[in-house]
């Protein structure tokens, strides 16, 4: 069993010092010790001033406990303690600003993510979702789908919108897709089997053809609830070694807006789309009578 190493008289009286209960105990002292003197002092102007020491004291104390609520608090390390002191302050330099820079945005409504962690994000937001019993419980995603394969695979997420269904919530995904692709054999099979997946979890599925979309509505986004956006930037590949997304935490409504308006109503609707595409292109997809010009035609009238 290993020895931990000793730490320096310097080290030991930082501590000794930042130690909470020491704080608490110097507060409760600096609040009784006026309130006895108030209390036992007869002339006017102690009493005066031992008045205004006490709501000077109460000030610091709630503004001391305003700043433990809105500041995370953290060890610093001892440069000292190190093999090369030098060396590993300036590595705790670099890694504390790349630390501060984080929190500063996500103290602004915002965080960045990159690669493998786009996917724990997401997933976490569905998860937070059904814990907080934020409302609406409901989460409407809309997805830039170049591959369906690429959404089957990931397993952590899709059990993850199972979840918040069988929680009571929905989820409504919107597969935006270019004509061509739609035209073609094995997207179109594989885009089938894609929504009967995603119904198989309860999540209800719709159809927008990519072509006839403006820029600012072909965005791969979820909105999640009335409380986030995940905006993903960069798309993702299938083991997510790339990747970039955005999450904001204000303005959440116009992202919802702006998937409702695609979604639609009636006849027009992005769900009668799906609907009218299944209808004609799912027979073709059980032989080998795939008709690419007559699937145009059907991608043509959605």
């Amino acid at each position: 069993m290993t020895t931990p190493p000793r730490r320096d008289v310097g080290t030991r009286v930082a501590d000794a010092l930042s130690s909470q209960v020491l704080n608490a105990s110097i507060g409760i002292i600096g609040l009784v010790v006026p309130v006895v003197a108030w209390a036992v002092q007869q002339k006017n102007l102690t009493n005066v001033v031992l008045a205004f020491e006490t709501v000077l004291l109460l000030l610091m104390i709630a503004n001391h406990m305003w700043l433990r609520r809105i500041y995370i608090q953290l060890r610093r390390a001892n440069d000292r303690d190190m093999a090369d002191a030098r060396y590993f302050a300036m590595i705790r330099s670099r890694l504390e600003r790349d630390l501060i820079a984080d929190f500063g945005e996500i103290a602004d409504g915002h965080v960045q993510v990159y690669a493998s962690e786009v996917p724990r994000l997401s997933v976490m937001l569905f998860r937070i979702l059904i814990e907080s019993g934020a409302q609406p419980q409901r989460v409407l995603a809309a997805d830039l789908t170049t591959n369906p394969n690429l959404l089957t695979v990931r397993r952590e997420y899709l059990a993850a919108n199972r979840q918040l269904v069988e929680a009571g919530g929905s989820v409504q995904r919107l597969f935006i897709c270019w004509a061509s692709d739609l035209a073609r054999a094995e997207f179109g099979r594989s885009l089938l089997q894609l929504v009967d997946h995603h119904r198989s979890l309860g999540v209800q599925c719709a159809l927008a053809v990519r072509d006839r979309l403006r820029a600012d509505q072909a965005i791969d986004f979820v909105v999640v609830s009335k409380a986030a956006v995940l905006v993903e930037e960069e798309q993702g590949d299938a083991e997510y070694l790339h990747g970039r997304s955005s999450v904001y935490f204000k303005s959440v409504e116009r992202w919802a807006g702006r998937f409702e308006s695609i979604w639609g109503h009636g006849s027009t609707s992005a769900p009668f789309a799906l609907t009218s595409y299944e209808s004609q292109v799912r027979p073709m997809t059980t032989g080998l009578d795939w008709d690419e010009e007559a699937v145009l035609a059907v991608v043509a009238q959605l």
